[in-house]
């Protein structure tokens, strides 16, 4: 039990910024709130978009600053599952809860924005190779032993993976689901292409680390490891990044595959009305015709 109430970290930069961006989305939620007036459906869903935007940034809070956060520099298995809430799940539910209407209320001079100026997103969010690309660089780059070793023990060598993790997992959910009023550009089909893709990153990852032979990451060699090995703790990690992926992808592809089959009913059902509206010539003419 005093495990939960040890170890928590003072890392500044890190509280500085969650509360520079949870303060900005709660003062823009108010304004948009205030817009929604007595429309309880509008002000119900900002809550519910609201609530999952900031347990989004309270689960990458809490992978940093509490025990967890400590607990990444002794053991390599748990510094994989803090990648998973940083990389993958804390941005997940970002994207979820839709923040954008709400952080571009506060703008300069007065200014609000529009759901039209909302969808401006910068030109590599609306290029879902590029952004794919982009996460599975960053993921595989930092289990890289040239960077994961040296980021142990450098706080801004640290601070600059944890950012570029939330950035890459940002861009990496905006191409996979939609996120009011950003729509996701590529059709329900070529998102799964992509979701499977990533997929199969970390699954290779996740190999090479369980199946790996000779320890990749000898700074954690430490006391801690009297039970259990670094090549163990190293081959346990790599579960953890393969089977800790699947859920919140799998859940994600079951979405994706639902909205593709309801596309293709609605595309069948509207050409099968077509077909019954536009009238059809008989095989037979109407009136004798001489010949």
């Amino acid at each position: 039990m005093s495990v939960a109430f040890a170890h928590w970290s003072a890392s500044w930069p890190v509280l500085i910024g969650y509360a520079l961006v949870a303060g900005w989305h709660l003062a823009g939620l108010r304004l948009l709130m205030a817009r929604a007036g007595d429309e309880a459906a509008a002000g119900n869903e900002l809550r519910r978009q609201a609530a999952l935007f900031h347990l989004g940034l309270v689960l990458v809070l809490l992978a940093l600053v509490s025990p967890l956060g400590y607990w990444s520099t002794v053991y390599i298995w748990v510094r994989a599952l803090q990648t998973l809430l940083v990389a993958v799940v804390g941005p997940g539910l970002i994207v979820l809860g839709a923040p954008w209407l709400a952080l571009r209320q506060l703008r300069p001079r007065g200014e609000q924005a529009t759901a039209r100026q909302a969808t401006r997103v910068p030109f590599f969010v609306s290029r879902p190779v590029a952004a794919v690309v982009a996460f599975n660089v960053v993921f595989v780059c930092w289990q890289l032993p040239a960077l994961y070793d040296p980021s142990r023990v450098n706080a801004a060598l640290a601070l600059a993976e944890h950012v570029s993790y939330v950035a890459a997992g940002v861009l990496l959910w905006l191409q996979l689901i939609s996120s009011r009023p950003i729509s996701a550009s590529a059709p329900p089909l070529r998102r799964m292409g992509l979701l499977v893709a990533t997929v199969g990153v970390s699954t290779v990852v996740g190999m090479v680390l369980v199946f790996g032979s000779g320890v990749l990451y000898p700074v954690y060699a430490n006391s801690a490891h009297h039970i259990m090995t670094v090549l163990d703790d190293q081959q346990l990690s790599g579960a953890v990044l393969w089977m800790g992926m699947l859920p919140p992808m799998i859940t994600a592809g079951v979405s994706l595959l639902m909205q593709w089959l309801n596309n293709e009913e609605s595309a069948d059902l509207s050409a099968g009305l077509d077909r019954l509206l536009t009238q059809r010539r008989g095989g037979w003419p109407s009136r004798p015709v001489i010949r």
